[in-house]
């Protein structure tokens, strides 16, 4: 019996790769070459899978003209926007993510924003690498502390609830808003605010946690920002379109906010350029899964799904909304 054919759109870690290889006929991309449409269409001929990732970009016309031998879409993710869902129960095509395998990372990477954030780090890295760091002066560089005040999670779901647990280490009160209230042992203290507008009144500094949707896309914006207290932080791990650009730039620029630690952008790798100018924003290049535990996680995730369905079974991660 001839094994499934599935195609690979990225270049991931060797032994997710030699995995896919003992298992599928798996067409891989060693070096890495960004898929456009038409080399997505063209891989995708004969095969009876994809393995996608999040920068590939399946809407509703790529995923009507694929072939018709294309059964299971798995994306290396966690989210799954990229992926029109409804065009492709309409072709009949099953559509899995990768959850869970990559919650502590994010959730460090949700930290580090904060800290670098909250102090200065920009700024101070800046000064040291560029010789203007001349000597230490008592009110040179001065941030703020995490300890002691209130942060504000928008979706507490398994990122938002690790980073809060990492939080409290740091003696932060935590405080949420989630489509619905969690039950108390999921909570684990954390106060519950029934709208935006409550929990934005109380973040001293706003960790953004929750999916890219039609409802929070653009959620913090020019409307929204001034519910924050004066000088609060931005953290953003989620998803780089649920932040106005233009508005939370102003507010930066402005000193309404005190700074933002970004990991996630709209229209990454293409960040507006405002941002680079700004020494309050502490900026990294999308790693909140970026260890090799956890994309090694992430891609046996993905095959076990594969695995799964091939198998006459129904996957783990199946997405069903």
């Amino acid at each position: 019996m001839s094994r499934p054919r599935i195609l690979v759109t990225r270049k991931l870690p060797p032994d997710v790769e030699a995995r896919a290889l003992s298992h599928f006929e798996a067409t891989l991309n060693p070096d890495d070459t960004l898929p456009t449409r038409e080399s997505i269409l063209a891989g995708a001929e004969g095969k009876d899978g994809l393995l996608v990732t999040v920068t590939d970009k399946l809407d509703a016309g790529l995923i009507a003209a694929l072939p018709a031998s294309i059964r299971i879409i798995s994306t290396f993710s966690v989210g799954y926007d990229h992926i029109d869902i409804a065009a492709a129960r309409a072709r009949g095509i099953a559509v899995t993510n990768t959850p869970d395998v990559l919650t502590d990372a994010t959730a460090e990477i949700a930290l580090l924003l904060m800290l670098g954030a909250a102090r200065n780090a920009t700024s101070a890295i800046a000064t040291l690498r560029e010789g203007r760091w001349k000597n230490w002066a008592p009110t040179g560089m001065l941030g703020t502390e995490l300890s002691g005040k209130r942060l504000g999670i928008l979706g507490l779901g398994r990122i938002g609830r690790a980073t809060a647990a990492r939080a409290r280490a740091f003696g932060m009160e935590i405080h949420y808003h989630s489509r619905q209230r969690l039950s108390p042992e999921l909570e684990d203290g954390a106060i519950y605010h029934a709208d935006i507008a409550s929990l934005f009144g109380v973040s001293d500094v706003l960790s953004i946690h929750c999916a890219s949707t039609p409802e929070t896309r653009r959620i913090l914006n020019r409307d929204t920002i001034p519910l924050l207290p004066e000088g609060a932080i931005v953290v953003n791990t989620a998803r780089g379109d649920i932040v106005d650009d233009e508005a939370l730039i102003e507010a930066l620029a402005s000193g309404r906010l005190g700074a933002a630690g970004l990991d996630v952008f709209a229209n990454e790798p293409n960040l507006h350029p405002a941002y680079l100018g700004l020494s309050n924003a502490f900026l990294l290049p999308h790693l909140g899964s970026a260890t090799l535990e956890t994309r090694n996680a992430m891609g046996f995730r993905a095959l076990d799904n594969l695995e799964a369905f091939f198998g006459g079974k129904t996957p783990q991660d199946l997405v069903t909304n």
